[in-house]
């Protein structure tokens, strides 16, 4: 490899800053055109999402207490049982372990059961608890 020389080293930066000085790719102005029943969709789509109620479904609580145990519970929830989903909820002053998004309550009664095998102090959370 060829060392380059005082003045292509001065040469070569003086180059750069100079075409770095000079890219304007920031500056410039972007128009869009938008269809107006694009925005019609996005409304419909908000009036859709608002008529859905979130809390339709049965869940479980597995745990209720320290941040550290509750991280703790559901890292090793979800190793265990890695088709049903969990989270962590904060309630003052306890973190809870809710598990689950089951649509009905026989559903929702037999994974109980089977938790519960496991974890002591669980129990089913009705809808729109």
């Amino acid at each position: 490899m060829r060392i380059l020389t005082s003045s292509k080293n001065v040469f070569l930066t003086f180059t750069m800053l100079t075409l770095a000085y000079n890219i304007h790719a920031q500056s410039q102005n972007l128009t869009l055109n938008q269809d107006p029943k694009f925005e019609q969709l996005l409304n419909d789509k908000r009036k859709f999402n608002t008529s859905i109620s979130t809390n339709d479904s049965y869940r479980i609580q597995i745990f209720s207490g320290k941040s550290e145990d509750a991280k703790k519970t559901l890292s090793d929830f979800k190793r265990e049982y890695t088709n049903i989903d969990g989270t962590i909820i904060f309630n003052t002053p306890n973190y809870k372990v809710i598990v689950g998004n089951f649509k009905s309550r026989i559903e929702a009664e037999r994974n109980l059961i089977d938790i519960r095998k496991k974890y002591k102090s669980v129990f089913l959370l009705k809808p729109g608890k």
